[in-house]
This record gives structure tokens, sequence and C-alpha cells, in this order.
């Protein structure tokens, strides 16, 4: 009974967060779904796959529906024997998106337990962090992924400080399965972010260890983590070594090209493009709208009413109520901060900054100094090229930074130390005596309005121009006069004005609110209990009405229109008709769309880590119309649009077809001169190769006697396996349009397995022998086999640890 007694408040926690996940997101209990920008583009990407599954219940590990071919590693692949992915699917048993909302409560929660907040205080930390504006937005595109990673990091750092307490058993456990979760959630930039608070407080409570010279401790302490870390990792083995595996062949990888498409020397050495990296870098002053939401405007694409500056304009202007309406909606671009396009601002709440606050100046526990560290880390490195000291020294120094971009989003780092210093300083402020709670507060009162009033004092320094002002002139004074676009724009930079004032305002009104609350208590006109109450309703409250404008249930439709996302055009219906097996170009998308990968087997798609080969043909040769590079892909038919935006698809009847002999391989000895021979390259008739170590193994350098019937062709279509049939009198070289991997793809010619090589940059190519002959291509990754069996030995260590830890605590206790 008592122990039953100790967990009530526990299980009222966990079901007040299933009640307001539910809550905030209650379209799904209608059978509604949310419509997620990125999950469209996902579920295009990964039809074939899904397909395959269908029909074939089993994995194929490849697709050719996107770039031309590749892996389905970072495409949501199912793993053999991956029990860490059984254990996340029970703990996310609510219906998307309320599912990740309940994680991030439940893994804060656990946290702050973890550093011995009451479970009231610790129930509302959870529902500030869980509402952070930027968390809530991630749900709301469909950075899924990221989202998964964020939700687990609380429990990881939950994990590791109970290990440092000498809770060797249990914090070793938490941090084992805790780690496992996170590495399972499969978004390693996250978990790369998270690094940053561990490696903080490894080095704080080493410090502590080797001052009180217990070195047996910090012993115990690194072989806990050892342990804990090994089967983390083992029990993620599949996915780990699968993803090291496609890293190097994606665009995460180094390029083997020293030359840029203009032909100058590629001057950056990191994985990708300092330029790309960096491209979404928080402003510096952009960042004051961690406390006010709209101080620089909101989001990209917010949304202004009846009593703005551009309502009244519009309506001055001659425009009806309606027209005003839809400018108000499509053209006032009321973000005016560094980044190209934000969703949302990401706000952690006025509230919460203040109890921030309140921390520093109250909370005497030194562990504080670890997440302010973290927070202002983060904080900087959000700024990217707006602060490039430091943002270089990462990317040129620091292993594995190079290999992300966007950078603002580290900033989730101080989305998770600020809330914990918050909950931090609301638990110590309630544990002193009267004296010194009001010395704490005055002082964290007086610190935060006083920001808010600098701020409006800065008001004036700002000149409130966004980078997109100058095209939306420019285009509205088109379709209209001159005059008009100059007048829109300083409506709308009038309207930024009133957000900025009304933002502070309110972040000021909340903070008055929250400090009058802890003074009343201070003053014993207020319960305890009743003014953590009122202060976290408060709390939450603001972050939950800023969330509501930028996801709610506007954003979820029917079931059916996320899971079938795309319908067929007249274009796509037109090329369905051709059951033969092609590629297909969607000149609209540029190669960063998925839609025809819905429909096609098609050269572009959605994706952070492309193929890297394919991103460079495009770039080096599709961009410049490099027909016969578009010919070698078999891309049969381009769907483009006309003047009036009409799609239409365009067959292209020179494309080479599955697999072709060639006449000559024409030898190069690096990537550069393999890329430039391209140029100019007769590809039906022409190889271009490559010198690699191997091939002492191949004579390559003899003209192959060309039959005008020689021929090779495809007669059954599996992702992961294709057969041809081969009929030529002489010795003869294949090229193949399917995308060369290195690993995994294994051919076969009558049963004997033969050599796959590399040629025309990204293509497959095979010494096929004179006479008739059956030819296959089976994917079957060795990294799939290997990773699954070290998963499934990681698990069994797993749970004969957990079992026998938790037998001899038991019996331990017995003994006492």
């Amino acid at each position: 009974m008592k122990q039953l007694q100790k967990l009530y408040p526990h299980i009222l926690a966990i079901g007040g967060f299933i009640l307001i996940a539910l809550i905030y997101f209650y379209p799904v209990l209608q059978g509604k779904k949310i419509s997620q920008s990125d999950i469209v583009q996902y579920t295009a990407m990964a039809k074939e796959q899904n397909d395959f599954r269908a029909s074939e219940n089993a994995e194929p590990y490849w697709t050719n529906s996107a770039f031309g071919g590749m892996p389905t590693y970072q495409l949501g692949a199912k793993y053999p024997n991956d029990f860490i992915g059984h254990i996340d699917d029970a703990l996310r048993f609510l219906p998307r998106p309320a599912d990740y909302l309940f994680l991030y409560f439940l893994g804060f929660y656990g946290l702050m337990l973890v550093l011995k907040i009451d479970p009231l205080k610790a129930f509302f930390g959870a529902l500030a962090f869980g509402f952070s504006t930027y968390l809530i937005i991630i749900l709301g595109v469909g950075h899924n992924a990221k989202a998964h990673a964020i939700a687990y990091m609380p429990l990881v750092v939950a994990g590791v400080i109970m290990v440092f307490q000498k809770r060797f058993f249990y914090g070793g456990m938490l941090t084992m399965f805790a780690v496992a979760l996170e590495i399972n959630a499969n978004h390693f930039q996250m978990t790369y972010y998270l690094l940053i608070v561990l490696i903080g407080l490894g080095i704080y409570y080493s410090y502590k260890f080797i001052k009180n010279k217990d070195f047996k401790g910090l012993l115990n302490v690194a072989g806990t983590f050892a342990v804990a870390l090994i089967f983390a990792i083992g029990s993620n083995a599949t996915s780990l070594l699968a993803t090291k595996e496609y890293a190097d062949f994606s665009t995460r990888g180094k390029s083997d090209l020293k030359l840029q498409p203009d032909g100058t020397k590629k001057v950056s050495t990191s994985t990708l493009d300092k330029e790309y990296i960096n491209e979404y870098s928080y402003g510096i002053a952009e960042s004051f709208n961690l406390i006010a939401p709209r101080l620089f405007g909101g989001g990209s694409a917010e949304e202004l009413d009846e009593n703005s500056a551009v309502y009244d304009y519009m309506l001055k202007y001659g425009a009806s109520e309606g027209e005003a309406k839809q400018f108000t909606s499509y053209y006032a671009r009321t973000y005016w901060g560094e980044q190209p396009s934000v969703a949302a601002p990401a706000y952690i709440g006025a509230i919460v900054f203040f109890l921030f606050v309140l921390a520093m100046f109250h909370d005497k526990r030194k562990l504080k100094y670890v997440f302010l560290v973290g927070a202002i880390v983060s904080l900087m490195l959000s700024w990217g090229k707006n602060f490039s000291i430091i943002t270089d020294l990462f990317i040129d120094y620091m292993p594995m930074y190079d290999k992300f971009r966007a950078v603002s989003s580290i900033q989730v780092i101080l989305e998770l130390c600020i809330p914990i210093l918050a909950v931090m300083g609301l638990h110590s402020f309630f544990t002193t005596n009267k004296e010194k709670q009001w010395n704490s507060l005055w002082k964290a009162g007086a610190t935060s309005l006083g920001l808010i009033i600098v701020l409006f004092v800065c008001k004036g320094a700002f000149d409130f121009v966004g980078t997109m002002d100058g095209d939306l002139r420019q285009m509205l004074s088109q379709s209209q006069d001159k005059s008009f676009g100059i007048g829109f724009i300083d409506a709308v930079r009038a309207d930024r004005r009133t957000m900025y004032s009304a933002d502070l305002l309110r972040s000021g009104f909340f903070i008055v609110l929250a400090a009058l609350v802890l003074w009343m208590y201070t003053k014993n006109k207020m319960a305890q209990s009743t003014a953590i109450i009122l202060v976290g309703i408060l709390m939450v409250s603001d972050l939950f009405f800023v969330d509501k404008k930028y996801v709610s249930s506007r954003d979820f439709v029917s079931a059916r229109e996320v899971d079938v996302p795309f319908e067929p055009t007249t274009s796509d219906m037109q090329i369905l008709q051709d059951t033969t097996h092609y590629r297909v170009l969607e000149v609209e998308g540029n190669l960063s769309s998925a839609r025809a990968s819905y429909f096609h087997k098609s050269i572009g798609g959605y994706s952070a880590v492309k193929p890297r080969a394919m991103q460079e043909l495009f770039d080096y040769q599709i961009a410049k119309n490099n027909k016969e590079v578009i010919d070698m892909l078999n891309v049969k038919y381009i769907i483009q649009t006309n003047e009036k935006g009409e799609e239409f698809p365009t067959l292209n009847p020179d494309a080479n077809g599955n697999a072709w002999f060639v006449s000559k391989i024409q030898s190069v000895n690096s990537a550069d001169e393999e890329m430039k021979a391209l140029n100019d390259l007769n590809t039906k008739e022409v190889a271009v190769r490559r010198k690699e170590k191997d091939d002492k193994n191949f004579d390559l350098s003899l003209p192959f006697k060309l039959d005008s019937l020689a021929k090779i062709k495809l007669t059954s279509y599996k992702p992961n396996h294709l057969k041809y049939v081969s009929n030529n009198k002489n010795n003869g070289f294949a090229v193949f349009s399917e995308m060369y991997y290195k690993n995994g793809w294994i051919a076969t010619i009558d049963g004997k397995e033969s050599p796959i090589l590399r040629v025309n940059y990204a293509l497959r190519g095979l010494n096929i022998p004179a006479g008739n002959h059956k030819i296959e291509f089976k994917f079957e990754p060795q990294v799939v086999k290997t990773g699954s069996m070290i998963a499934l030995v990681s698990f069994i260590g797993m749970m004969l640890l957990l079992v026998g830890g938790i037998y001899l605590d038991r019996k331990k206790k017995k003994q006492l």
C-alpha cells in the first residue's frame, strides 16, 4: 500500500501527460492525421519500399524510385532483431503526433525526478519543456526523427547524472536504455548536439571526483558508462553500421571532386559547403525572440488580422475586404530575421526565462553552471555565419560537425537547458527562508523586466527591413503601379513594429504575473501549492497559446489525405501507360521534390542525405542540359511546365534503356577527369571509368568488338533483384542504367559471381562473355546480417544485466 502511495503522484502525472497530449492534438481522436510537409515527401520517397513490403512481406533495403536508386537505410528500413525499436513503439502508443508530445513530457519529468524536484513542479516543468514552440513546430512540419531524438535527451541526461551520483545499477540501466532509444530515433545531428551537455556534465562531475581523490569511484563511473554504451550501441548495430556505410555514399561524405561545376578549385575542405551549413543561421539580436515570440515578425507565413496596417493599406488602396484578407495571409511576410525562412519563432516562454534567471540568483547547486554553459554554447553556435569565429572553429576542427547543416537547430540544447534551470529555480525558491526568497525574487524580476525595457528602448535602432522586402516590392510593383509596392512594404514594416512592441508587453505582463504570485507567497498571502499551480498554469498557458498560432486543428486532415498525399496528374497518367522500366525527370522539382517518386522511378527526390553521385551529376551535368547524361540514366520522360503553368510530359526517344553494350572504355585518372569526360561523351558507345586499385584484375584497355545484333534485356524487375538476358557473339562490356553502390549488390552471370565496376561516374558496368547468358543483380547487404546478429546478442546482454541486477539488488536489501 505504501508503495502504491509513492507511485500515486507519478501515475497522476503520466495520466495528465496522456490527457494533455490528446487534448492539444484532439483531431487524432476523430481519426484525422496531421499534414506534415516533410512526411508528405517521405511518403513519396518510400512508396516503392512500402509497396514491396506489402506484396513480398520482406524488406527491399533498396529503392529505385528516388535519385536513380539508393539504399532505404534512411527511409525507415526495418531491421531484424530491432528490440529497442519495439520498446520505443510501446512508449509511443498514442496516435501521432500526440505520441511525441507525450514523450517530451515523460522524458523531462524523469529528469526532474532525478534532480530531486517534487512531482508537482516536475509536472509543470515537463509541460513547459514539451510546449516550447520549436518542439511543437517540428511536429507540425514533420521533423519526426528530430522530435523523436529530442524527446529522449532528458532521459539520457538523467541516467548520466545518476551514474555520477554513484547510483551505478539503476543509473547505468537508465543510461543504457535511454542511449539505445536515443540512437534508435535515428537523428544523429540531435544526438551529436546532446554531447555538448554530456561533456559538460562529465567535466563537472569528474572534477568533483578528482578533487575528493575518489579515483575508485571515477573508475566505477567510467566502467558503468562503458558497459552501458557498448550495449546501447550494440543493440542499434544494424542501423549504425548501415548509416556509416551509406554516409560515404551520400552528400554527407567527402567528395572525390576537387573542382567546382564552373571549373574553379574547391576552397572548403568540409564535408558540406560552409555556406550550405550556415544557410539557417540565427541572427544575434533575433535570439531575443526566445523571450518575446514575434520580436522579429514571428514565422515566415504569419497571418495578420483586420487591425493590421497591411489590411488598412489595402482597403485605402481600393481593395475589397476579401482581397485585403488575402494579402494579409499570403503577402504580408512579417518575418525580418536573418534566416531564409522560419515556420515559427523558437520561443521558450517568458516565465520560463524569468524562472531561469531566478535559478541563477537563488539555486545554490553548482550543477546549474553546466546547463548555463550548455545554453550559452548552443546559442552562440546557432548564430552560424553571424558569429563565424566559433562556427568556423567547430566546422574545421570538431569531428563530424561539418556533416550537419541548419546550425540554428542546435538551439534545442538551449531549449533543454533553460527549462531545466527554470524548474531548478522554482524548486529552490520554495526551500529557503522568506528573506532569501525576496532577495532573489526582486533581482530576477528586475533583470527580466530590465531586459524587456532595454529591448523597448532599442526599438529605434532597428530598421525592420526583411531580406525579401526588395523582391516582394518589385513583384507587387509589376502587378500594380510602382508606389503600390513601396506603400505595401511600408505597411508591413509598420506591422513588424507593432508586433515588436506588443510581444514585449505580452512577455512583460506574464513575468509580472508570475513574480506577483511568488511575491504573494513570500508575504504569506498564498499557500505554496497554490503558488506553484498558478505559476505553472501561467507558464504553460503562455506557451500553449503561442503554439496554437502555428500548429492547431487546422493542420489536421482526413487520414486518406495523409496516406495518399498525391493524386496522379494527366502527365502521370499518360506516362504510366508505358509499362516498361524507365526513369522520369520532373524539371520543376529541380532534384528536390519527391512527388514524381510516388508514381515513377525518378532521378529526383527529397532527402537531407541524397546520394552524392546523383547530386554531383545534377550539379555538373544535368543542370547544364547534358542530354547524354540524361540518356544514360534511362530518363524516358521529362515532366515540364509551360508558360501558363500547365504540366506536360515529353518523351525522350534517345534514352539508353536499362542496359547496353559499349565498344570502348575510356580510362581516366581522377574523379574530376571522369566528370569532365562526361561533358562530351557518347554514352551509347563509350563508357568512362576512373582507374581504381583493383583495375589490375581487369583488362579494360582494349576496344570491344560491338556486334550490331548484340542485345541485353531486362526480363524481371524488383528493386532489390534485377534479371537480364544477354546475347552477344563477342566478349563485351555492358553498362547498366542502375546506380553503382559498392556494398551489398552482387552480380552473377549464369549463377557465377562477377565483379561490378563503376563507370560513367555513377553507373554499374559488367564484363560479359560471348554467347547467351542470364545476368542477375541482387541486393543482399552484409551490413544488415552482421548488424542484426550484434543487435540480438547485445539485447540479450541488456536483459541479462537488467534481470540479474534487480535480483542482486533485492537480495542485498533482504540481507540488510
